[in-house]
């Protein structure tokens, strides 16, 4: 495991670790609130609501019906799972801020993939909302990939690789 590539852990770690919570999370969402119900966490701002998107990440393609819909988002987003982890497989060990970036996004798109395999929709549960305007619904899958996200733009961007002052 010392290979140019330094130890994988972290790759290995974050996504198990983001799929565990995510589908306890859901788990415990299908056990005690049926579909649409919901329950006040914060008033005015956060509930727990039990919303099943059949579509893609925000909902996108969830009024769209055509035959097999569940079979092809999740072709795609195996597809585009294994295209992650080839790229993650390539990265150096230095490559820290990356390797974290991918982890969390592979671990948010199996979280997600295992659903929509298992029960034909994503849960979702996390309803933040302020007066009349709602954010999409969301997961602990999906807030992993937002993150990772982040974490990926932010690497792209150099932050964490510029060089230490003592070192110029």
């Amino acid at each position: 495991m010392g290979d140019r590539h330094g130890p994988r852990r972290i790759e290995i770690w974050l996504p198990l670790v983001i799929v565990i919570l995510d589908q306890v999370t859901k788990a415990l969402v299908r056990e005690h609130l049926a579909v649409h119900e919901s329950i006040p966490i914060i008033p005015s701002l956060l509930d727990f609501t039990h919303v099943r998107n059949t579509g893609a990440a925000f909902g996108f393609l969830n009024a769209a019906e055509f035959p097999f819909k569940s079979v092809v988002l999740s072709l795609v987003a195996t597809g585009a799972l294994v295209a992650m982890a080839l790229y993650s497989a390539a990265l150096a060990s230095h490559q820290l801020l990356a390797r974290i970036g991918l982890a969390l996004v592979i671990g948010g798109a199996v979280g997600n993939l295992i659903d929509r395999m298992l029960h034909g929709a994503v849960i979702d549960f996390v309803d933040v909302y302020w007066r009349t305007h709602h954010f999409w619904t969301f997961n602990v899958a999906d807030s992993a990939i937002t993150i990772g996200v982040i974490v990926l733009i932010l690497d792209m961007l150099g932050v964490g690789n510029r060089p230490h002052p003592a070192s110029r």
